[in-house]
């Protein structure tokens, strides 16, 4: 075993928060009287930083109607509705996830969080699930913390930095979508896993040829334990 650090997304990776994300961003585009369904929203805006996923749901669905400006418009009207949407809004692990890092870390492997979030909203999903760096996991990096956003490396480098890893060969992404694993293979990761408890299905992950397709994060510990 040459592991020393698995990146794992949170939104239906680590964490169900119910794709309210998703609901989101599909509610604030409506609200701005620009027709998208929900499924592009998922198939163009999954896993990257939201004023991106905003720009590339709407430039791949009304490619000739949509502005910079209206765009961060809408971008602002989704961070209003997302503080509305949390305020109440349960979050739990998926499942099998806290049992997983906890058995990682007796590993001596590092447990790394990254998201297409920014910081603010990171840090209030984590508050929720009374997630502790230093205790569930050992480091969050979120898309307000780097300069280029997925698929780009950046924040897997990042971690891989503080971490004082310096080896892709041992590093590996989990993540829903197949920006993760796109992201994985820019960062020279040993795996790129996609896992189908979020926003694609295995046909969508399996079209971006990650190392593996998982339905249940738990089998991440027995790739590992075999590499």
């Amino acid at each position: 075993m040459n592991i020393k650090l698995v990146v794992f997304d949170m939104a239906g990776t680590t964490v169900d928060e119910g794709n309210v994300v998703y609901h989101t961003l599909h509610k604030a585009i409506s609200l701005h009287s620009i027709q998208v369904s929900f499924e592009e929203v998922l198939i163009w805006g999954a896993g990257k930083e939201k004023l991106q996923a905003i720009r590339d749901i709407l430039l791949n669905c009304h490619p000739q109607s949509v502005s910079e400006t209206e765009i961060d418009a809408i971008f602002k009207t989704f961070l209003l509705e997302l503080d509305l949407a949390y305020e109440n809004l349960l979050v739990i692990p998926i499942k099998n996830t806290e049992r997983l890092f906890k058995e990682l870390k007796e590993l001596g492997i590092k447990v790394v969080l990254n998201t297409g979030y920014n910081r603010q909203t990171a840090m209030s999903l984590l508050k929720k699930l009374n997630w502790n760096e230093g205790v569930e996991y050992d480091l969050l990096v979120t898309a307000s913390d780097v300069g280029k956003n997925r698929p780009a490396p950046d924040m897997i480098l990042l971690a891989m930095n503080s971490l004082q890893i310096l080896e892709g060969e041992t590093v590996i992404k989990v993540g829903d979508s197949v920006i993760d694993i796109e992201e994985g293979k820019n960062a020279n990761c040993k795996f790129s896993i996609g896992i189908t408890t979020g926003a694609h299905t295995k046909e969508q992950l399996a079209a971006a040829n990650p190392s593996y397709i998982i339905d249940n994060i738990y089998d991440i510990k027995n790739i590992i334990l075999n590499a």
